[in-house]
């Protein structure tokens, strides 16, 4: 299906802003490029070029006509291509579409799909995020939580695991793949509660070794407080992700009942998260000060 957005964006695109919104930069034009000519070892190249070179010639106005030679339709393909990165959503049209006809109807065909191309926007801040059918503006997106810097006292191996998986999971949802931004913050966040194992509290050690087990025992030695209200608030977000007919994450969805996460569905668990893991952080420094 065509890829569709506003009509008024194919004479002003948006301004930049947070992102670059107006025109594709260099970088991403010569991936695009570099795509393409991978794409061309599935069948004839030149034929291949021409198909890709006609929609980009539709995005920059100009009539298709075939080049004279292989060599010359690759330098009439950059050209144009060049041309219709002037404006972003029409070069994204082109790119999107082209990729989509060309796999059309045949397994052993692959063009670049969504989310390789959302990939592309992402690295090179562009601000759009294909959502087939429709083309995404992100500059009106709420940004995501931010979460506090690990303290110190925690490993350096584990404050890199721990800025890595933050860093995968927005790029994951930049890339319209909410499911597994979803599922990238779930595992950090079962991975810093096991910070609190072996922490002394008021009713002993806590000596889970599991998510559950571990909130439990938090839960139990912290009544009456914020801590144990937002334990019970995560504890039900956790179960939710993680049942099949819930959020689907965790077990696998359920094929007959279940229902897959949205796009905005997607942020929202995840910036849940990022505010729990905020909180979780300041709480273990205050707990493993208190010793």
């Amino acid at each position: 299906m065509p890829l569709k957005f506003k009509g008024e964006w194919r004479f002003t695109p948006p301004a930049d802003g947070q992102f670059r919104n107006q025109s594709i930069p260099d970088g991403m034009i010569a991936e695009c490029i570099d795509l393409i000519m991978r794409v061309t070892t599935q069948g004839d190249r030149q034929e291949i070029l021409e198909h890709f070179k006609g929609y980009f010639c539709e995005a920059s106005g100009a009539t298709h006509v075939w080049s004279s030679s292989v060599s010359w339709a690759e330098t009439d393909l950059r050209r144009y291509a060049e041309q219709a990165a002037a404006n972003a959503p029409l070069f994204l049209e082109a790119f999107y579409d082209a990729c989509q006809s060309f796999a059309a109807g045949d397994p052993d065909r692959y063009a670049p799909d969504a989310a390789k191309i959302n990939a592309l926007l992402a690295k090179h801040c562009v601000g759009y995020e294909i959502r087939p059918p429709r083309l995404i503006i992100r500059e009106n997106e709420a940004p995501l939580v931010a979460v506090a810097e690990p303290p110190q006292t925690l490993a350096e191996q584990a404050v890199e695991v721990f800025q890595g998986s933050l860093r995968r999971s927005e790029e994951l949802l930049a890339e319209g793949r909410g499911r597994e931004a979803v599922q990238e913050n779930l595992w950090l966040l079962e991975s810093v509660a096991t910070a609190f194992r072996s922490l002394e509290t008021t009713s002993g050690t806590v000596e889970g070794k599991y998510f559950n087990q571990i909130v439990k025992e938090l839960r139990k030695s912290n009544p009456g407080t914020t801590l144990e209200r937002v334990l019970d608030w995560l504890t039900a977000l956790h179960g939710y992700l993680s049942s099949p007919t819930g959020g689907g994450v965790r077990h696998g969805l359920d094929l007959n009942a279940g229902v897959s996460a949205s796009h905005n569905e997607a942020r929202l668990f995840c910036n849940l998260v990022r505010s729990y893991l905020s909180f979780l952080l300041v709480e273990h420094e205050r707990m493993r000060s208190a010793k």
